[in-house]
């Protein structure tokens, strides 16, 4: 017990804590933020979350007189000398509170000095995502890490849609045009389907017979093979997919999705898989030991259903966060509202597209991506790029602005080469 007769508890790795203690207190000054930050923890705070409205300045207030929690977050936005305002905040808080901030500072001298020089446990900056908070809040205030293997090398994302013809190939590959092209990441697409998959066609690849090898002989799996497997579209933008006939099975070996996935998160800052999630151990194993999951449902009750299906699934080892739920052709005629659909799944849906029929009609049938042309297609994708972890600096809004002056591949030059 303490002095003051309170029960103490010892924490997994040696922690003391109180069961009467909250567990989390949060300082937020807007209100977006307050709801990421709901989305993000979810239901892992167990002692419960107390978020109210205010500034790193409400809360030293505050802590003078409340009693201090085990995890106390503040927002320094807008504050014009944080690191004093900082300072306070420590005099009045008991010294193994986990003080975790928010803030408008992009600027790595500033993130090291909060955190190795006064006692911060973690800091990002706004616009804060669910993939941040979940990624790097989530652990510190459950004790529960992911582990190494999660952290080390590229992010995988998994690309599901709710069932077929919703529009999840055309979204998993434009995400990753624009994460390989307009930013300049290392991205890697790949395509589930070998039989029949559109993937590599929308992007203006090729197709070979490396995945397949991959996936039915995994001892042949090294960098090497990696580098001859998938096939350039641009400078930073690959494929991996196969175009197999289709009277010719796929004899999957246990495991192959696994190893392919670490072979290429070592080459690769983004491995965006377009992923069908059916019955088959390949596409379990590929939405599995992926980072974060999308799931891509139109306005149709059939997709609901099967999107609260898809929800029900239990989390990978390496996610931390819900899957983000993408509302495809929202609009279109005799469709479900989007309160209907937000009724119906009891959840609210983090991106939606408008039903633009014309602008994705053109880009599949020339084969270059939506994503080029500006409107809400772009921004939807732009949002989805932060939603799964996407990072962008201030210099990439010139490779985007380039990327229009450098068209992708047509389709006649794309089927010139796969004749090659």
């Amino acid at each position: 017990m303490n002095q003051d007769g309170s029960r103490v508890a010892v924490s997994e790795g040696g922690q003391m804590s109180r069961p009467d203690r909250l567990t989390v207190l949060a300082f937020l000054g807007d209100p977006a933020t307050e709801q990421v930050m709901r989305d993000g923890l979810g239901d892992q705070v167990e002692n419960g979350m107390d978020i109210r409205r205010g500034s790193v300045r409400t809360a030293i207030a505050a802590m003078a007189k409340l009693p201090t929690p085990e995890v106390l977050i503040v927002d320094i936005a807008g504050e014009d000398q944080p690191l004093h305002a900082l300072g306070e905040l420590s005099d009045v808080v008991e010294p193994g509170v986990r003080v975790l901030v928010i803030g408008d500072t992009d600027d790595v001298d500033f993130y090291r000095h909060i955190t190795r020089g006064m006692g911060v446990m973690e800091y990002i900056f706004k616009p804060i995502t669910r993939e941040a908070v979940a990624r790097h809040f989530a652990p510190l205030i459950t004790r529960k890490t992911i582990g190494q293997d999660a952290t080390r090398g590229g992010r995988v994302i998994a690309v599901m849609g709710a069932r077929g013809g919703v529009g999840a190939t055309t979204i998993a590959g434009n995400l990753a045009w624009m994460l390989g092209v307009m930013a300049k990441r290392h991205t890697v697409f790949l395509e589930s389907d070998l039989h029949m998959g559109s993937g590599a066609l929308l992007l203006g690849g090729k197709t070979g017979p490396g995945l397949r090898m991959a996936l039915e002989a995994p001892d042949r799996i090294d960098p090497l093979f990696v580098e001859r497997a998938a096939q350039p579209v641009a400078e930073r933008l690959h494929v991996l997919a196969s175009e197999e006939k289709l009277n010719d099975p796929l004899t999957y070996a246990p495991g192959a999705a696994k190893r392919l996935i670490e072979t290429l998160r070592v080459r690769y800052n983004f491995i965006v898989e377009d992923v069908a999630f059916l019955p088959i151990p390949c596409n379990r194993e590929l939405i599995e030991y992926a980072h974060h999951r999308v799931i891509v449902m139109d306005p149709s009750l059939a997709s609901v259903r099967d999107t609260l299906r898809l929800l029900g699934l239990p989390n990978g080892p390496w996610q931390p966060q819900s899957p983000t739920i993408v509302l495809n052709r929202q609009g279109r005629p005799g469709g479900l509202t989007r309160k209907q659909i937000e009724d119906a799944l009891k959840v609210k849906l983090d991106i939606v597209i408008p039903d633009i029929p014309k602008q994705l009609n053109e880009s599949a049938s020339f084969g270059e991506p939506a994503i080029a042309t500006r409107g809400p297609f772009r921004q939807a994708i732009i949002d989805l790029s932060r939603e799964i972890g996407f990072v962008g600096n201030r210099d990439d809004a010139m490779p985007i602005e380039a990327s229009e002056k450098a068209p992708a591949p047509g389709l006649l030059k794309m089927l010139k080469l796969q004749k090659g």
